[in-house]
């Protein structure tokens, strides 16, 4: 774990609050703390990055966001992220990222998820 994840969880754990960052940092935090609060049981934590990520996907996050959210039973998550991939256009600019072929690789359970809900099967 890095060091500033590591003080990020400390400060949650002492006084309820998350870091104050960047825009741009945030979901990137936000998925580093999600690991963290899954590994050491912190639920709430782990709702509150849950629902920032989910505020934060987009075509270069969705597959990354997508196998985290199968790793650590985030099915919220998972969700928002199957609802930005349901739009044909997000769906094809998303496979084309590194982050999907890190999702094939790490969750090759999901791609039959995937390829279903491409094809509008139930």
């Amino acid at each position: 774990m890095e060091a500033e994840v590591f003080r990020a969880l400390l400060r949650f754990a002492y006084t309820g609050q998350l870091p104050e960052t960047r825009k741009e940092d945030e979901d990137v935090t936000c998925q580093h703390l999600l690991v963290a609060a899954d590994r050491y049981g912190m639920r709430r934590l782990k709702l509150i990055c849950e629902e920032k990520l989910c505020e934060c996907i987009n075509v270069g996050s969705a597959a990354i966001v997508l196998a985290l959210a199968e790793q650590h039973h985030c099915q919220g998550l998972k969700k928002a992220c199957f609802d930005f991939l349901a739009a044909p256009a997000n769906l094809r600019a998303v496979v084309a990222t590194e982050g999907f072929q890190h999702l094939s690789r790490s969750c090759p359970s999901l791609m039959a998820e995937v390829i279903t809900m491409s094809l509008g099967i139930s």
